[in-house]
């Protein structure tokens, strides 16, 4: 079974693909048995890619003590050693974008490439969205804010003009919150993984990361808007923004946010 035992964890794993290393590390609230995941993206086997559950989530160990983002870095900086690779890119997505970060910042020259998705430095860069405020809402409304936060365009208006593209959206993040709401146990681990991410602060951290870094982001996200995007931007030393045609999903939106990210991470 690919489970790594780092720290006091096990964490579930997957490697897949034939090509440069790369660590990807997902979002809030993510699991890899719900799909699509990273490996159905078209052409991600061109990247030998490492995508795993983070603790707390998924099928990797549920810890009862309060993390913090080095917590979480430090997971990803274990199974990496397990894994054998002395160095590889990174692509961090959201809650995996400010892990990355981290990550990043302490790999140092380990870090071949760094791309970093509708994410927040923190601090003086600003933050995403406290998600931690929906916490305690149940799975119906907590899609239904879902669904106009990471995506700002998504009024009533357009509800009407696209009720059946609105459903299937509020099913998806329905599916997303019910595994982590129905159980109690599930349901106290998120709250920790949202406590964890209030605290997140790379601002101090960023200009110490030289890799060359993707900072991508979506025009119409509210719960990364595009100003965090923006202030890292100017503060990482190697740095290029791409915006896409979406909001805080825009891969799944925008059919050349793929592409282009695996350019980035392909590029000699």
């Amino acid at each position: 079974m690919p489970f790594a035992s780092v720290r006091d964890i096990d964490i579930y794993h997957e490697v897949r693909g034939d090509g440069p290393r790369v660590l990807f590390i997902s979002g809030t609230g993510s699991d890899l048995r719900r799909k699509p995941n990273v490996f159905d993206v078209p052409g991600i086997d061109r990247l030998t890619l490492c995508a795993y559950d983070h603790r707390l989530m998924g099928q990797s160990t549920i810890t009862e003590h309060d993390l913090t983002m080095e917590d979480f870095a430090d997971d990803a900086l274990a199974l990496l050693d397990h894994l054998g690779w002395d160095g590889c890119a990174v692509v961090g997505i959201s809650f995996g974008g400010m892990v990355a970060q981290h990550v990043a910042a302490k790999l140092g020259p380990r870090l071949e490439r760094l791309v970093l998705c509708c994410t927040s430095p923190g601090g003086e860069g600003g933050s995403s969205f406290p998600l931690q405020e929906l916490a305690g809402l149940d799975a119906d409304a907590y899609a239904e804010t879902m669904l106009s936060l990471a995506d700002n365009r998504r009024d009533a208006a357009w509800r009407a003009a696209n009720p059946d593209k609105a459903g299937q959206l509020v099913e998806y993040y329905q599916t997303s919150a019910r595994a982590n709401r129905t159980d109690p146990v599930r349901r106290a681990a998120q709250n920790r993984q949202f406590a964890a991410r209030a605290g997140h602060d790379a601002w101090d951290l960023l200009p110490t990361i030289t890799a060359p870094t993707l900072i991508c982001g979506g025009r119409y996200d509210d719960i990364a808007p595009g100003a965090r995007a923006h202030a890292m931007l100017e503060r990482l030393p190697d740095a290029t923004l791409q915006e896409f045609d979406g909001g805080h999903l825009f891969f799944m939106e925008d059919p050349t946010a793929w592409p282009t990210m695996m350019d980035f991470l392909l590029a000699d």
